[in-house]
């Protein structure tokens, strides 16, 4: 049984990364990242079968794809709580020659990076040829795939969405992070997005729901959907709150992209327990 108390500490201490990478660099994305740690901690700490020594062809293994690469820094942090590089290297967040970079690449050979991604839309397309090789070799485990809600207003991503129910990527689950915010404003103005649920339905789809800001219905969702092999993908309406954790952050889309100041950055910090130590900055 999963440990509920300890991901979410751990998720405490992704959100203070989260936060210090953004302000020692003044660029970076806080927003959607501190939304979504809780989702990100309980694929790698407790759903996902995968191992940090890493190695591109993840056989035997569960993957994870980041389609919304903007937010990179929850990404960053788990990947090295997990494993997968030293945590002192959240340090170099957006420095040149880093390896830690504004959006996830694979040109500086990070470990825990198969894509580079950021630009919005790419991710279900390659999830699902992802799905399709593990299925071509007899590899039964599950790619996941998270997506922003605003991503879904670009077009390669409904391509995707014929695609996978058509081949029957049972091995796939598309997150879809619904927090009603994109880097413009609220989705409802920029450009409505409707029911995702009778979206996802009609292309073929099973739709689960979840709120990813509560971490036991996080697990709980995320390995049903894991052990699910009916011959359809799986699509996650994740309810999350942009900002999750720090108080003047959350609900708006003032800090999809925009970095705190000094003051700021020790208010944020003062609501964010230190539980797994702080890298050196």
């Amino acid at each position: 049984m999963a440990d509920i108390k300890k991901l979410e500490s751990i998720a405490s201490q992704v959100r203070r990364d989260i936060i210090r990478q953004v302000y020692l660099c003044q660029s970076g994305h806080p927003g959607g990242s501190l939304g979504n740690a809780d989702l990100l901690v309980a694929l790698y700490f407790e759903v996902m079968k995968h191992d940090p020594s890493f190695n591109m062809k993840a056989e035997g293994e569960d993957v994870f794809l980041l389609s919304n690469g903007h937010i990179s820094p929850v990404f960053y942090s788990v990947l090295a709580h997990a494993g997968y590089f030293p945590v002192a290297e959240l340090a170099t967040f957006r420095q040149i020659n880093s390896r830690v970079q504004g959006h996830p690449t694979t040109h500086e050979g990070l470990p825990g990076i198969r894509i580079s991604s950021g630009s919005l839309g790419q991710g279900p397309s390659v999830a699902c040829g992802m799905a399709m090789a593990k299925r071509m070799n007899g590899d039964d485990r599950t790619v996941f795939v998270l997506t922003g809600d605003g991503e879904q207003q670009e077009g390669q991503i409904w391509e995707a969405a014929l695609f996978a129910p058509h081949n029957k990527l049972e091995n796939l689950v598309l997150i879809i992070d619904d927090n009603g915010q994109q880097i413009d404003g609220p989705t409802e103005e920029v450009l409505r997005l409707g029911s995702f649920e009778d979206k996802y339905k009609a292309f073929g789809w099973d739709v689960m729901h979840m709120d990813g800001n509560n971490m036991a219905e996080t697990v709980k969702v995320l390995k049903e959907a894991q052990a699910k092999r009916n011959g359809k993908p799986t699509c996650i309406v994740m309810k999350t709150a942009m900002g999750k954790g720090v108080d003047f952050m959350e609900g708006t889309h003032h800090w999809h992209g925009k970095a705190p100041s000094e003051e700021q950055t020790k208010v944020a910090l003062a609501q964010l327990e230190e539980t797994l130590g702080d890298f050196p900055a």
